[in-house]
């Protein structure tokens, strides 16, 4: 057995941004030798942090090999297809055609390596009446619902935190690529697999859509309060933060009404189904309220917690960021790097039972493998290299 699920798979990224180096970040985790292909000077996402690489740069592109290549010359375009020729896996999350304008898109790469599983990212997809429409994260929020079921009702759509729609995405993409190795296994043929971050969106809305298909109405934004019905559910504030709890079972309603002295609702009729809490949702979040607010955020979490309601402190980015738990798992490692200093870098959060769990290693420098992969790999010379370099090729 190898060590790794995926020793001895080649990927190469052509990704960018967010959505497609996630997907290559968690193959290369995986133990792919995940080879990101940027343009000479390295890929855009580099730049957004000022004078150095931002943290978002170095969390999604960790053990990878970086090779610089401009795509649109035509000795790039064959060194391209010279990687191809050897590789088990193509990524890349261009707008639609842009692959195919440059004469290296699926059917072109596919007649050259028939075993080639090629991965495409985009928003929309690569059909229907969409599929050009200019895609960020910001924008499938918008497109998908997200940001009109986001938020509360009377101030405007909210974009949710975080970047769901490129991860989403990328999840996605790399779940496809897998399933396409697998049956690659049993056919010995490559396929391109496409993911659209619309399509993918679409699922995180479970709640909201049964909410719409049973009620014949769209539900009303509240972003303290469940739109499948639960009761409680919402954030609570407490003397110097706050909590969520959401209950899903009447256990958990029960014990959270003893926690916070209310026994005597426990017998009331009015109080015994969810559906029916739900009709009075005010009068128990500030019944919930007025005793949170009484508590510090970890004391009111430590005694639901152990009257086991589902509860969680609302914690803040740098608390998470140096979050005890993830620290103890090895889900955050930390670094230090010559131009970031000391960071928490995360690794993937997917584990195996009998492979080994690869350290996290520092993204690469634009180009920093080009040697290693055109001369050693392809066998270009050191003169050939270096004509390469001087003319903007690599």
């Amino acid at each position: 057995m190898s060590s790794t699920p995926l020793a001895g798979i080649r990927v190469i990224d052509l990704t960018q941004i967010y959505q497609g180096p996630y997907a290559a970040f968690l193959m290369a985790a995986a133990g792919a030798d995940v080879i990101k292909v940027e343009p000479p000077g390295g890929e855009r996402l580099r730049g957004r942090g000022g004078e150095y690489t931002p943290l978002s740069f170095a969390m999604l592109n960790s053990n990878k090999r970086s090779v610089t290549l401009d795509l649109k010359a035509v000795e790039g375009k064959a060194l391209l297809k010279d990687l191809v020729n050897d590789a088990d896996v193509l990524l890349e999350n261009f707008a639609p055609g842009v692959m195919d304008r440059l004469g290296l898109g699926w059917e072109t790469l596919h007649e050259l390596n028939p075993k080639l599983i090629y991965g495409s990212g985009t928003g929309y997809g690569l059909s229907g009446p969409d599929m050009n429409q200019l895609a960020m994260d910001h924008t499938i929020q918008a497109a998908s619902g997200v940001m009109a079921s986001t938020g509360d009702e009377g101030q405007p759509p909210a974009r949710a935190g975080g970047a769901p729609s490129d991860l989403m995405g990328g999840v996605h993409i790399y779940a496809g690529v897998l399933s396409a190795l697998v049956g690659r296994g049993v056919s010995g043929k490559g396929t391109r697999v496409e993911v659209s971050m619309l399509e993918a969106m679409f699922f995180t809305l479970c709640s909201e859509f049964a909410a719409y298909h049973s009620r014949g109405e769209l539900p009303p934004r509240n972003s303290g309060r469940s739109p499948s019905g639960v009761c409680p559910y919402g954030r609570y504030q407490c003397s110097d933060g706050w909590i969520a709890i959401i209950c899903v079972a009447e256990g958990h309603w029960r014990a959270v009404a003893r926690v916070i002295g209310q026994e005597q609702l426990l017998n009331d009729v009015d109080f015994d189904a969810a559906y029916k809490r739900k009709k009075i949702e005010p009068q128990i979040n500030a019944m919930i309220e007025s005793w949170s607010i009484k508590h510090s955020r970890e004391e009111a979490f430590r005694l639901l917690r152990e009257a086991k309601v589902p509860v969680a402190p609302v914690k803040t980015l740098d608390e998470v960021y140096r979050d005890p738990h993830l620290l103890a798992r090895g889900a955050l490692n930390t670094m230090t790097h010559p131009q970031l200093g000391e960071v928490n870098l995360p690794t993937s959060p997917i584990r195996y039972s009998d492979y080994d769990r690869l350290d996290v290693e520092f993204y690469p420098e634009p180009g920093q493998h080009n040697e290693q992969v055109y001369g050693d790999q392809l066998g270009l010379s050191a003169v050939t290299l270096e004509d390469y370099r001087k003319r903007g090729i690599i």
